[in-house]
C-alpha cells in the first residue's frame, strides 16, 4: 500500500512538473545536452586562450552558445511582450536590426565610410540608434493598435523595406569602424574572458524583471492579451499597451543591432540578422508562451533563446549547411505548435489523470 501511495505521489509530481511553462525549454535543453554528450563529449570542452591582442578569452561551443544566444535572448524579451499583448508576432526585427546597426555606423563614421577616428562618442551613436529603432517600433505599434492591422501583416512592411532603408542610410556603402573600443561590446572586454553580449543580456533581463515586478506592465499586457474587451471595461487602454510593447521591442532591436555591428565593426545589409525573426518567435514558443497571446514568462523565453542557439550550434557541429537550418527549426516549430494546441494539452492531461486514477484507487483499497 505504501508503494502504491508513493507511485501515485510520483505521478502527481510528474504531472505538476509537465504543466509548468518552463518545462518545455528545460526538457529541450536536457535532450540536446544528452545527445551531444553521447555523440561527442568534446562538444562541452571549454579552453582558455588569447586573442590577437593578447587578452585571455574562453572559447568552445558552450561559449559560442552564450555569446550568440545573448542577442536572441534580448530580442526574445521584446518579442514575448509583443506576442502576449497583440496576439501576433513582429517579423520585421531582422530588418530593423539592419537599420539600427546602419544608424550606429553612420553616426560613428559620419560622411567618411573609413574614418581614422570616431566622428561621435559611441554612447551617442547607441542612443540615436535606440531612438530610431523605437520610432520604427512605434510605427509598427501604431499600425497594430490604432489601425487594427494583424501584427504579421503590419510588420511585413518594414520586413520588406527595412534592409533597403538600412543601405540608403549609408549611401549603399559599407562603413568600417577602426576604433578598437567599439569591438568590446560585441566581443570581449580586456581582462574579462567571457563575451560581453552575455553581460548585456543579463542586464536587459534584470531591468525587465524589475520593470515587471515594480510596475503593472506585466499584468496589463496579460490582461489585454487574454481579453481585450474585458481589459477595456476595467479601465485599461489596450491600444496604448500594445503600442508600448512594440516600442520596447524596438529598444531590444537597437541593443541587438548594436552588438551585431560591434562584432565586425561593419555591416552587410542583406545578411545581418537574417532569419533572426524566426528564431525570436521560436524562442517565445519554446518558452511555453502561447503564440495567441495572454500569459507569458520572460525567463522561459530567454532560456528558449539559448536552447535555439544550442540547437543551431549543434547542427553546425555536425556540418549541417546554413541553408538547411530553417528546415530543422521548422520541424521544432511544428512540434511546439502541436504540443501547445489546446486539444493536445487536454489529451495529455487526460492521460496523466488516467494514469493517476488506478494508483489512487489501489492506495485507497
Amino acid at each position: 500500500m505504501k508503494v502504491q501511495t508513493q507511485t501515485a505521489q510520483k505521478s502527481s509530481f510528474l504531472a505538476s512538473i509537465v504543466r509548468r511553462q518552463i518545462f518545455i525549454p528545460i526538457a529541450a535543453l536536457l535532450i540536446l545536452a544528452i545527445f551531444n554528450f553521447i555523440v561527442d563529449p568534446s562538444f562541452f570542452k571549454v579552453t582558455l586562450g588569447h586573442n590577437s591582442e593578447g587578452d585571455p578569452i574562453l572559447s568552445g561551443n558552450i561559449i559560442s552558445i552564450i555569446d550568440y544566444g545573448s542577442e536572441l535572448a534580448i530580442l526574445a524579451i521584446g518579442m514575448t511582450l509583443v506576442t502576449a499583448a497583440s496576439r501576433g508576432q513582429d517579423i520585421s526585427v531582422g530588418a530593423a536590426i539592419a537599420i539600427s546597426g546602419s544608424v550606429v555606423l553612420r553616426v560613428l563614421c559620419g560622411t567618411n565610410s573609413r574614418p581614422d577616428t570616431l566622428q561621435a562618442p559611441i554612447i551617442v551613436a547607441f542612443l540615436i540608434s535606440c531612438l530610431v529603432a523605437m520610432a520604427f517600433g512605434a510605427f509598427n505599434g501604431t499600425l497594430v493598435s490604432v489601425f487594427k492591422i494583424q501584427p504579421m501583416v503590419a510588420t511585413l512592411i518594414l520586413f520588406t523595406a527595412g534592409r533597403s532603408i538600412a543601405a540608403w542610410i549609408n549611401n549603399n556603402e559599407l562603413p568600417v569602424v577602426s576604433d578598437r573600443t567599439f569591438t568590446y561590446f560585441g566581443g570581449y572586454i580586456p581582462g574579462i574572458p567571457i563575451p560581453t553580449p552575455f553581460f548585456i543580456a543579463i542586464a536587459c533581463f534584470i531591468l525587465t524583471w524589475l520593470a515587471l515586478k515594480f510596475t503593472n506592465l506585466g499584468l496589463y499586457v496579460q490582461s489585454v492579451g487574454i481579453n481585450e474587451k474585458t481589459s477595456r471595461l476595467n479601465g485599461l487602454n489596450p491600444a496604448l499597451i500594445k503600442f508600448v510593447t512594440y516600442v520596447i521591442l524596438g529598444l531590444c532591436v537597437a541593443i541587438a543591432g548594436f552588438i551585431k555591428v560591434s562584432r565586425l565593426s561593419t555591416i552587410n545589409y542583406s545578411v545581418v540578422a537574417k532569419d533572426i525573426e524566426m528564431d525570436a518567435i521560436l524562442a517565445v514558443a519554446l518558452g511555453g508562451n502561447s503564440l495567441s497571446g495572454g500569459k507569458f514568462n520572460i525567463s522561459a523565453s530567454i532560456l528558449g533563446a539559448y536552447v535555439i542557439q544550442f540547437l543551431t550550434t549543434t547542427l553546425y557541429k555536425f556540418q549541417v549547411q546554413s541553408d538547411a537550418l530553417p528546415a530543422y527549426k521548422a520541424v521544432v516549430v511544428i512540434a511546439l505548435v502541436v504540443l501547445s494546441a489546446p486539444i493536445v494539452r487536454e489529451k495529455l492531461a487526460a492521460l496523466f489523470k488516467k494514469l493517476r486514477s488506478p494508483a489512487k484507487a489501489e492506495s485507497k483499497s
